[in-house]
């Protein structure tokens, strides 16, 4: 995985670099439905995002050649998850960090009616507690009406999060647009022990009222978070700010 091409992950790939995500005890993440780079000023957006953040979180990412030429500008390291494809341009969440991502398993779930995938993307980065944090960034189903595929997708992740044993972001837009929705991302979060962050500013995407874009965490210490308002996208970005833990004392 180079800061200059996108990496795909199709399974799970890995790498030896044990490069720290945070700076020195401090983390900052960015969670962003970038609506495939549709609308005007969205490289603007995703710039300053960049320059203030150390993970970036996006969803519908769409890897044309526009975006291509931006990742390679930014000198960060990118790991996609496809979901699909139109006229052969990948779709998909993908993460921008300062630094490599020491593993990373893509998985998909496919849309029960238009049959179109969304995409997970489950990460661990090193931290210089030396802990590592895993980070699922998911983009959750928004057409199962009986919720079948949705609860499915959503516990395969939860899987994978009990299996780890130390700090933990999940994040992404889980298109919680009604009660139902919600409630299966409440339980398990509840189950697992994950906080949701509270926002100073909170001015999310909602539907019907239910807002669509989260971030979890466990683990972490959190500082402070807020939501902007963008017309470069039809998602507002959310961001949080979290601190280390001291490094676990050896057994």
């Amino acid at each position: 995985m180079n800061e200059t091409q996108p990496m795909f992950v199709s399974q799970c790939i890995s790498s030896d670099d044990l490069s720290p995500l945070d700076r020195q005890g401090e983390l900052s993440v960015a969670v962003w439905n970038i609506y495939k780079q549709k609308r005007p000023q969205w490289s603007q957006v995703l710039t300053e995002l960049n320059q203030q953040h150390d993970l970036l979180l996006l969803q519908e990412a769409r890897l044309n050649h526009v975006f291509i030429d931006w990742l390679q500008q930014s000198q960060r390291h990118v790991v996609m998850a496809k979901g699909f494809k139109i006229l052969n341009t990948p779709m998909g969440v993908m993460n921008i960090a300062t630094n490599q991502a020491l593993d990373a398993c893509a998985y998909q779930t496919t849309e029960p009616w238009i049959r179109f995938a969304k995409s997970t993307l489950v990460a661990n980065y090193a931290l210089s507690n030396g802990q590592q944090l895993l980070v699922v960034n998911l983009h959750g189903l928004n057409f199962d009406v009986k919720l079948a595929r949705y609860k499915a997708q959503w516990q395969h992740v939860a899987h994978r999060i009990a299996l780890h044993r130390g700090p933990i972001i999940l994040a992404g837009d889980f298109n919680t647009w009604r009660a139902g929705r919600m409630q299966v991302v409440t339980e398990l979060t509840d189950k697992l022990k994950l906080k949701e962050i509270k926002y100073q500013t909170d001015v999310r995407q909602r539907v019907f009222g239910w807002p669509l874009d989260h971030i979890y965490y466990r683990g972490l210490n959190f500082v402070d978070a807020k939501s902007m308002t963008t017309s470069a996208s039809d998602h507002n970005p959310i961001m949080a700010r979290f601190t280390l833990n001291p490094a676990p004392a050896d057994k």
